[in-house]
C-alpha cells in the first residue's frame, strides 16, 4: 500500500498550518502591549480561561510518545497501558484540590521557587539544572525523534530532516509568543489532534471488520478485537511464573500487575502532574476556581486519550497477527503509522495534522517551561541578577532557541538511542529516575511542616541513586529473589525488576530517609508553608465533576478487570 500523501493530504495539513498560524499571530497581536512582561510572557498571568487551561495541559501532555510509544505499547501489552491515562484523571483531581492551593496560596511560579521558598537555595538550583537536563535530553529529544519518524514513513521515508526542522521551526514560531500564544494555540491544537484521532480509531476499526468480514462497522470491528485479542483487554498484567514464555514476562517487565498500582504508577503521575513545571504552569497564573476547573477539565479529557491513542495499536496487533498488516515496520513504534496508512485520501492529511498538533503543542509547552526554569531560576539569580521586564522575556526567547537547537542536533543521528527501546518506555524509564525523590520532596514539602532542606537534598539525591541501583545493579548485587523484589530474565542475558516496582522502593525509602533527617530538625520548619482547610474545600460543581470522573474510572476498571 501507498504510504505517501497526496494533494488532498497536503492541503488539508497546509490549511490546518495557516489556521494555527493565523490564530497564533492573532492572540499575540492583542497582548502586543505586554510583550516585555515578563510574569506575562512566561505564565499569561490572569490571562487564561479554564478550558484553554484543560485544552493546554492535554496538548501539552499528548504528543508523539502518546500516538507513537502508548500505541506501541497497546500492540504490545494491550488496555493495560491505558491506566496511565485513567489514573491520570485520578492524579489530576489530587493536583486540583490539594497541590494547587499550596501552590497559588504561596505565589509559586516555578517549581524551582517553590524548593527555595519552602527549603533552601541550593536545593532550588540543583533541581533547576536537573529539570533542565530532563526537559531538554529526555522529553524534548523524544517528543521530535519519534514525531520525526512518526511523519516521514508516512511522507515517503525520505524527509526525515527536513521534517525535523520543521517541527522545531513551526514550535519555535508558537513558543515565541510567550505562554498565552502557546496555551491558546493548544486550544486548536487538541481540537485537531482528539477529531483527528478519533478519524483514525475509526478507520482501525472499520478496517478489522472489512479484513475479518463483519462489514465496515466500527463496534463490529471492536468485537473482533476482543475476540481475536482477549488478553489485550485485560487492565492487569498477570505475574510470571515458572512456565511464562519470555514475551510473557516482557509485558510484566514493562507493566507489572498489581505492582503498578501499589506505587509505580501513582508516583509517575503524581510527579508528572502536580511537581512539573511542563504542566503545573498553565495553572499558576489562574486563580483557584478557574485552575481547579481546568485542571479537571483536563482529567475528563484524559479518559477519551485511551481510545485515541492505544485502540489504534490493539488494532495493529490483530491486523499484523492475521497478515494483514504487512505494511508496518520498526516493531511496536510503527503500528500507528501503519494504521494511518488505510485512511483515505484527506483523512490521511487530518491525521498527520493531528499528529502534528500533538507535536508541536508539546514542544512549544517544553520549551517555554526550559525558558521559564532557566530564566527565572538561573539566569535572573545568578547571571544578570539586574535584568529588566524586557531583559528577561528576550533571555527567555534566547533560550526557547538555544533549547530548540539542541534538541535538534541530539536527534539529527539519534544520538541518545531513542528508537532502540521504544519511545513511551524511554521517557517513562528515565524520567522514573528522579520521580521517586522529586515527589518524596515535593509532598513532604507541602504536607509536613517539619521536613528541613537538609532532608530534602538528601532525598533528591538518594531517590536517584536508588533508582538507578535497582534499575541497574540491585540483581546482580543482592540476588534476583529478595524480600523486597524479585528480577525476572529480560531476554538479553541478565534480569531485571520492573521498573514501577523500582520507583516504589526507591520512594519508600527517600521517604524513609528523609523522615528519619526531618526529626533532627525543629517541629516546625521556619520556612514550612501555611495551610488551612479553607484552601481545600472545593464548589459543588467542582465536586459534580469530580464524581462523573470517577464514576467513569470505576466503570471501566469493572469492564475490563
Amino acid at each position: 500500500m501507498n504510504q505517501n500523501l497526496a494533494f488532498a493530504d497536503y492541503a488539508v495539513f497546509i490549511i490546518y498550518f495557516i489556521v494555527v498560524s493565523a490564530y497564533g499571530y492573532s492572540v499575540y497581536s492583542k497582548r502586543k502591549k505586554d510583550e516585555h512582561d515578563a510574569k506575562a510572557y512566561f505564565l499569561a498571568e490572569g490571562n487564561l480561561t479554564w478550558w484553554a487551561i484543560g485544552a493546554s495541559l492535554i496538548a501539552s501532555n499528548i504528543s508523539a510518545e502518546q500516538f507513537i510509544g502508548m500505541s506501541g505499547e497497546g500492540f504490545f501489552l494491550g488496555i493495560a497501558v491505558a491506566a496511565y491515562e485513567w489514573l491520570a484523571a485520578v492524579a489530576l483531581i489530587i493536583v486540583a484540590v490539594w497541590f494547587i492551593p499550596v501552590y497559588l496560596k504561596n505565589k509559586i511560579y516555578t517549581m524551582p521557587q517553590f524548593l527555595k521558598t519552602r527549603y533552601n537555595e541550593s536545593t532550588a538550583l540543583i533541581m533547576a539544572v536537573f529539570w533542565l537536563f530532563l526537559y531538554v535530553f529526555v522529553n524534548l529529544t523524544s517528543i521530535l525523534y519519534l514525531g520525526a519518524v512518526a511523519i516521514n514513513g508516512l511522507a515517503g521515508g525520505e524527509y526525515l530532516h527536513v521534517i525535523m526542522v520543521g517541527l522545531a521551526v513551526f514550535a519555535l514560531f508558537i513558543s515565541l509568543g510567550g505562554m498565552k500564544v502557546v496555551a491558546y494555540t493548544d486550544v486548536i491544537q487538541v481540537a485537531v489532534l482528539i477529531i483527528g484521532g478519533l478519524v483514525t480509531s475509526y478507520i482501525a476499526l472499520t478496517t478489522v471488520g472489512q479484513y475479518f468480514g463483519v462489514g465496515e462497522n466500527a463496534i463490529a470491528g471492536f468485537k473482533v478485537l476482543m475476540r481475536e485479542a482477549p488478553e489485550h483487554f485485560k487492565m492487569i498484567i498477570p505475574k510470571p511464573t515458572a512456565t511464562s514464555s519470555q514475551l510473557e514476562i516482557d509485558k510484566y517487565l514493562t507493566f507489572p500487575g498489581l505492582m503498578s498500582y501499589v506505587a509505580g504508577i501513582w508516583i509517575i503521575n503524581l510527579n508528572y502532574w502536580g511537581c512539573n513545571q511542563y504542566i503545573t504552569q498553565r495553572a499558576l497564573g489562574a486563580d483557584l476556581q478557574t485552575a481547579r476547573t481546568g485542571i479537571l477539565f483536563a482529567g475528563m479529557l484524559k479518559l477519551l486519550m485511551p481510545l485515541i491513542v492505544m485502540l489504534p495499536g490493539i488494532a495493529a496487533f490483530v491486523l499484523y497477527k492475521n497478515g494483514h498488516l504487512p505494511q508496518l515496520v520498526g516493531g511496536k513504534d510503527g503500528a500507528y503509522s501503519a494504521v494511518l496508512t488505510f485512511l483515505p485520501t484527506g483523512l490521511k492529511g487530518l491525521s498527520v495534522a493531528a499528529l502534528t498538533a500533538a507535536i508541536v503543542a508539546s514542544l512549544a509547552g517544553k520549551v517555554n517551561s526550559i525558558s521559564t526554569i532557566y530564566t527565572l531560576d538561573i539566569h535572573k539569580k545568578y547571571i544578570q541578577k539586574e535584568a529588566g521586564e524586557k531583559q528577561q522575556v528576550n533571555i527567555g526567547r534566547i533560550a526557547v532557541f538555544a533549547a530548540m537547537l539542541l534538541a535538534v542536533l541530539f536527534t539529527w543521528n539519534d544520538i541518545l538511542g531513542i528508537g532502540g527501546v521504544g519511545g513511551f518506555t524511554y521517557i517513562q524509564k528515565y524520567t522514573g529516575f528522579i520521580s521517586p525523590g522529586v515527589f518524596a520532596m515535593f509532598f513532604l514539602g507541602m504536607f509536613w511542616k517539619r521536613t528541613t532542606g537538609t532532608a530534602a537534598i538528601v532525598g533528591v539525591i538518594l531517590g536517584f541513586v536508588l533508582s538507578v541501583l535497582f534499575n541497574e545493579y540491585a540483581p546482580a548485587l543482592f540476588g534476583n529473589e529478595t524480600l523486597l523484589y524479585t528480577a525476572y530474565p529480560n531476554g538479553k542475558g541478565a534480569f531485571e525488576i520492573p521498573f514501577h516496582i523500582c520507583m516504589g522502593l526507591s520512594f519508600f525509602f527517600t521517604m524513609l530517609a528523609m523522615i528519619g533527617i526531618s526529626f533532627a530538625g525543629p517541629k516546625v520548619n521556619p520556612k514550612a508553608f501555611e495551610i488551612d482547610s479553607e484552601m481545600f474545600k472545593v464548589k459543588p460543581q467542582t465536586t459534580v465533576l469530580i464524581v462523573i470522573t470517577l464514576l467513569i474510572i470505576v466503570a471501566l476498571y469493572v469492564k475490563f478487570w
